[in-house]
């Protein structure tokens, strides 16, 4: 399928790798110009070495650092993909998870840094971006958060918590954003993400696991009885972020093989 976005220009964040990488390998390969962006300035190199390596012909990628819990490092990054491309038509937020934990141990710094990590960086992204998207023909934002917004997870409480306040503003944009711009979300259960693999490994390592595919295999409790490929969640951001779906807004798709007991 076509999607109809090729010579579109994007802002991927948290892209160093996992979920975000995968979303702008998605975007790129269909044509897409893509800034992509880390904190590991060395993690960010080697991630736009694997998003050119799938790219189509003529698509730029640019690596740009950033930490986004700064204002000033956001606002550079959507400098920087107007200044590169002249437009900015998609922009797909992404943010490492909170600490784990129960609601006992975790203090008040914990309970602001994940707030300021997951909520204000999109709200700070969506303000920067907002003029550049409206300007185009079909802008979009895709905010991937956790199937945690859906049901919440065990020893979670940040996640559980605080990511509802993306959805809350993923929906409001949707709405004061239309018609120039839509807005959605994915909330992506467990991925074969390199987070993902290390963990395994060292379960193994440990003599929890006889294999590393015994291992993964404890994140493959649902009905379809395997664990994600990034590259799924990254082809849904990439389809919400085209023309052909351009009657979805405002909704939160999960992407988890069907783990989630939740109905809606």
């Amino acid at each position: 399928m076509d999607l109809e976005i090729d010579g579109n220009a994007a802002l991927v964040t948290a892209s160093s790798s996992g979920l975000g990488k995968a979303s702008a390998k998605a975007l790129a390969r269909e044509g897409v110009d893509v800034v992509i962006n880390g904190r590991d300035e060395e993690r960010l190199a080697a991630a736009q070495e694997d998003v050119e390596s799938v790219a189509a012909d003529g698509v730029d990628v640019v690596a740009q650092p950033g930490d986004l819990t700064d204002e000033d490092d956001i606002q550079q990054l959507v400098e920087t993909a107007v200044e590169e491309f002249g437009r900015l038509d998609h922009l797909v937020t992404s943010a490492g998870g909170p600490p784990s934990g129960q609601f006992v141990d975790i203090d008040d710094e914990d309970w602001y840094e994940a707030y300021d990590l997951l909520v204000m960086s999109v709200v700070r992204l969506a303000r920067a971006a907002q003029p550049h998207l409206a300007a185009g023909d079909g802008g979009t934002i895709v905010t991937i958060t956790s199937r945690s917004v859906k049901e919440a997870i065990d020893s979670l409480v940040l996640s559980n918590s605080v990511r509802m306040g993306v959805i809350g503003l993923e929906k409001t944009l949707s709405k004061e954003f239309a018609p120039e711009v839509r807005a959605n979300a994915v909330l992506p259960g467990p991925h074969e993400t390199a987070r993902i693999q290390d963990l395994v490994e060292a379960a193994v390592d440990r003599g929890d696991y006889d294999s590393y595919e015994e291992g993964l295999a404890d994140w493959a409790s649902n009905p379809l009885e395997r664990i994600g490929d990034p590259m799924e969640l990254g082809n849904t951001v990439s389809f919400l972020s085209s023309p052909k779906s351009g009657y979805i807004n405002g909704t939160a798709i999960t992407i988890d093989g069907g783990s989630t007991g939740a109905n809606l």
